[in-house]
C-alpha cells in the first residue's frame, strides 16, 4: 500500500483507539459524583468501571471472526456507531440502573473498536513498520489514559459528571466521517467462514458466569458461578478444536510465543489496573481531595507511557519484544512494592516515584508484548490474534477491578466510600497490591518463558 493509505489507517486507529479509552480511564474520576448522584454503594460503585469492561470480555473474540468476515473497517464503524449511542444514552440516564445498562451498550462498541483497530493496522501496515505502528496505535491509548484524567476532572468539577459523556460525542462523529472518506477498501480474511453461534455463547456465558463470580467469592453464588464458568470455559476451548470454522482458532496457542505474550498480557493488565482506581480513592477520599486536583496528579504514569509506547515499539521491531517486555514488567512490579505501603502518611513524592516507575515500566511492557502477540501468527490470522489480545486486557482489567471489589467488600461490606471509612480504605488497597504484585512476578515469567521458545514470528524479528 502507498504511504498516505497507511498513515491514513495509522491516524484513524490512533483516534479510534483514543476515544475508545477516553472514558474508560477518565471515568474513574467521576465515580464518586456518579454514586453520589445515584445513591450507589461501595460495591455497586465498582460496578461502573468493571462493568463497560466485562461486556467488552464477553463481545471480544464474536468481535474478531464478525470483523474477519464483514470486514475490519466496516466492524469499526459499526463500533464506533454503536459507542456514540451508549455515549448519548449514559447523558440521559436517569436511575442507577438505567446508566449502567448504557455502559453495558458502550462495552459492545467498545469490543469492536478494540479488536478492529488494531487488526486494520496489521493488515495494512508493512511488517517491518508494524511494530512502531502498533506502538502509535498504543500511544493513542495511553494519551487517552493521560488527557482524560485531567480533562474529565475539569469537566466533573465543574459541569457534572455528564459533561464527560458529552465531550466525546462530537470526537466520534469525526472518527466515523475520517474513516468513511480516508480509508478506501475493506480487509476480510474469514470471509468464506460460517459465524460460530454456538461458541459465541458457551464462551460468552462462560465468561460472565466467572468473572462476576470471581466478584463475589465471599459467597456461595459467587464459588458456584466461578466453578461453572471455569467449566463452561474448558467446554468452549474443547469445542472449538471439533468446529470447522471456530469462533477463535485455539491452534494458535501452539505457538508458545504467541501464548506466553498473552499470559504476560493477561496477568500484566490483572496486576496493574487497579492502580488508578487505588489512586484516586487514595487522593479523594484518604486525602480529601476533589475530582480535578486528582486527575491532574493522575495524568503522570499515562503521559510516561503515551511517550514511551511509539520508543518501546519501534525497538521492538529489531529487538526481541519479549525481553523488552520482561523488562518492563520488572521496573512495574517495583511500583506495586512501593504502593503496599500506601497510608495517609505516605509522601507525595514517593507516590509520584511509583507512578513515574509504573509508566516507565508499562510503556515500556505494552507495544512490544503486542507486537509479540501480532507478529507470532500468520497473516491471515491477524483478526484472532488481535481478539486475543484485546480479550487478555479486558478480562485482566475486569478480573483486576473484580479483585478490588471483592477485598473491599471483604474489609468494608456494604458501607459506602467516604472519608470517615478512610483507614479501611487504605487496608483495602494496601492487600490488593500485595497480591497484585505477586501476580506481576508471575508476568515477568511468562515473557522469559516466551523467549526461550524455538518457535518463529512472522517478521524479521529475533
Amino acid at each position: 500500500m502507498k504511504f498516505d493509505s497507511e498513515a491514513s489507517v495509522v491516524i484513524v486507529s490512533f483516534l479510534t483507539s483514543f476515544f475508545s479509552v477516553f472514558l474508560a480511564a477518565g471515568i474513574v474520576i467521576g465515580v464518586p459524583s456518579i454514586a453520589s448522584d445515584f445513591g450507589m454503594n461501595n460495591i455497586v460503585q465498582n460496578w461502573i468501571i468493571t462493568i463497560a469492561l466485562l461486556v467488552v470480555a464477553v463481545f471480544t473474540l464474536p468481535a474478531g471472526q464478525i470483523s474477519g468476515k464483514f470486514g475490519v473497517k466496516k466492524s469499526l464503524i459499526v463500533g464506533v456507531l454503536v459507542f456514540l449511542f451508549a455515549s448519548i444514552g449514559a447523558c440521559m440516564s436517569f436511575s442507577a440502573e438505567s446508566f449502567l445498562f448504557f455502559r453495558v451498550i458502550q462495552g459492545i462498541g467498545g469490543a469492536f473498536l478494540n479488536v478492529a483497530a488494531m487488526a486494520m493496522v496489521v493488515q495494512a501496515i508493512k511488517p517491518e513498520k508494524r511494530g512502531q505502528a502498533l506502538g502509535f496505535t498504543v500511544t493513542g491509548v495511553y494519551l487517552a489514559g493521560s488527557l482524560s484524567p485531567v480533562i474529565c476532572g475539569f469537566l466533573v468539577y465543574n459541569f457534572g459528571w455528564r459533561s464527560m459523556f458529552y465531550f466525546v460525542i462530537p470526537f466520534l462523529v469525526l472518527c466515523i466521517v475520517l474513516m468513511i472518506w480516508k480509508i478506501p477498501g475493506d480487509w476480510k480474511t474469514y470471509e468464506k467462514d460460517k459465524i460460530d453461534s454456538v461458541g459465541y455463547l458457551i464462551y460468552g456465558l462462560g465468561i460472565l458466569l466467572f468473572i462476576y463470580g470471581f466478584t463475589s467469592l465471599m459467597n456461595t453464588t459467587g464459588i458456584l458461578c466461578t466453578v461453572s464458568g471455569f467449566i463452561l470455559l474448558t467446554v468452549f476451548g474443547y469445542y472449538e478444536t471439533r468446529v470447522d470454522t471456530p469462533a477463535f482458532n485455539m491452534g494458535l496457542f501452539k505457538n508458545m510465543k504467541f501464548t506466553s505474550s498473552n499470559i504476560a498480557a493477561l496477568c500484566s493488565y490483572l496486576s496493574i489496573a487497579a492502580i488508578t482506581t487505588i489512586l484516586n480513592y487514595h487522593f479523594q477520599y484518604v486525602r480529601g481531595w476533589n475530582a480535578q486536583m486528582s486527575g491532574l496528579i493522575l495524568i503522570i504514569t499515562p503521559i510516561i507511557m503515551a511517550f514511551m509506547a511509539p520508543t518501546s515499539g519501534r525497538l521492538s521491531d529489531r529487538i526481541h519484544p519479549q525481553k523488552l517486555a520482561a523488562v518492563g514488567m520488572s521496573i512495574a512490579t517495583v511500583t506495586l512494592v512501593i504502593l503496599i505501603f500506601l497510608d495517609a502518611d505516605t509522601p507525595i513524592y514517593l507516590i509520584v516515584i511509583a507512578m513515574i516507575l509504573q509508566g516507565i515500566g508499562m510503556g515500556m511492557f505494552t507495544s512490544p508484548n503486542t507486537n509479540a502477540i501480532m507478529s507470532s501468527v500468520p497473516p491471515n490470522e491477524t483478526p484472532n490474534a488481535s481478539a486475543a489480545q484485546s480479550a487478555m486486557r479486558t478480562i485482566g482489567q475486569t478480573m483486576s477491578l473484580g479483585l478490588l471489589t471483592l477485598v473491599f467488600a471483604w474489609i468494608m461490606g456494604n458501607l459506602e466510600l467516604s472519608s470517615q471509612y478512610a483507614g479501611m480504605i487504605v487496608q483495602s488497597s494496601q492487600i490488593v497490591c500485595i497480591i497484585c504484585t505477586a501476580i506481576c512476578i508471575v508476568a515477568i515469567f511468562a515473557s522469559l518463558v516466551g523467549i526461550k521458545s524455538k518457535d518463529e514470528f512472522n517478521t524479521n524479528i529475533k
